[in-house]
């Protein structure tokens, strides 16, 4: 919803991503991600986005703000995606590191096989050579 309503109020305000990325300092690619729903701003970056796009926070999170006890559900809301999508991080990281894991642990098995497979074949080549005694009668 949120990504939504951030594409929705930047094009009603006539500005492109690139635009709306300069007047917060940030790249257009946050902003794309922003919209694409990948990533979302901190509560910090939030506040500046709905300044630049001139509508509050909660209008940004497709909520209307009526009193205070909405201000504290927004903050909820707010905190319940960062997260979300702390989680999110934790689960990519975990895994890219299971990945990484399983791929040293085959190199390091290819590796001791070849050393292994080098030394058998070695001791065999020297293994292969017989001497031929002569026997007289």
């Amino acid at each position: 919803m949120l990504n939504e309503n951030i594409k929705a109020i930047r094009k009603q305000r006539g500005l492109s991503q690139e635009e709306l990325a300069i007047r917060l300092h940030v790249v257009r690619q946050t902003v794309s991600k922003w919209e694409k729903g990948l990533s979302v701003p901190d509560s910090d970056m939030l506040v500046k986005i709905a300044e630049v796009l001139e509508v509050s926070i909660g209008e940004l999170l497709g909520q209307r703000m009526y009193d205070e006890k909405d201000k504290n559900e927004i903050t909820e809301q707010l905190i319940r995606i960062n997260e979300q999508f702390a989680i999110k991080n934790r689960r990519s990281k975990l895994i890219l590191k299971i990945i990484i894991g399983i791929l040293i642990g085959f190199l390091v098995v290819n590796l001791i096989l070849m050393v292994v497979g080098m030394i058998s074949f070695n001791s065999y080549n020297s293994n292969t050579h017989a001497e031929v005694q002569e026997i007289k009668e």
